[in-house]
C-alpha cells in the first residue's frame, strides 16, 4: 500500500513540470500515467536521476499529487530526493526536466548526476 508523503519529504512540480506531464500523458492518450522519480548509482557524482511515466503503484511507493499529477518514488530513491522539485525548462540548447533537489551537496558539468553528504553512490564517466 502506498503512503503519502509527509510535507517535509514532499516532491513537487512547477506548473511547467506538471503541465509537461499532462501533455506527454494526453499524448499517450493516457489518463491513468503517473510521472516516477528514481535514483540509480552511477554517473560522474554517484548517483542519477531517471524519470518515466508509470501506471504502475507499487507496494513501497511513495505517493504525492501536485496540480492533478501523481508523482511516485520508490522508498529507496527517497532519501536521496525528500523535498525536492522537478522543474521543466525550454531553452536553444534543447529542454527536459531538472530536479531541484536540496539533498544534493554536489553534482557533475553535465547536470545528470549528483551526489549527497555521507553517500556517494558509485561514480562513472558522463556518457550521453
Amino acid at each position: 500500500m502506498s503512503l503519502i508523503l509527509e510535507a517535509i519529504d514532499m516532491i513537487t512540480l512547477t506548473p511547467e513540470a506538471a503541465s509537461k506531464v499532462k501533455e506527454l500523458a494526453a499524448r499517450d492518450e493516457r489518463s491513468d500515467l503517473a510521472l516516477r522519480l528514481f535514483v540509480t548509482s552511477g554517473g560522474c557524482s554517484g548517483f542519477s536521476y531517471g524519470m518515466t511515466l508509470d501506471d504502475e503503484v507499487m507496494e513501497d511507493d511513495e505517493v504525492n499529487e501536485v496540480d492533478g499529477v501523481r508523482i511516485l518514488v520508490d522508498a529507496d530513491s527517497l532519501p536521496y530526493v525528500a523535498g525536492s522539485e522537478i522543474h521543466y525548462v525550454e531553452s536553444l540548447m534543447g529542454a527536459g526536466f531538472v530536479v531541484n533537489n536540496p539533498n544534493a551537496t554536489g553534482s557533475c558539468g553535465c547536470g545528470q548526476s549528483f551526489r549527497t553528504d555521507g553517500q556517494s553512490g558509485q561514480p562513472h564517466s558522463c556518457a550521453h
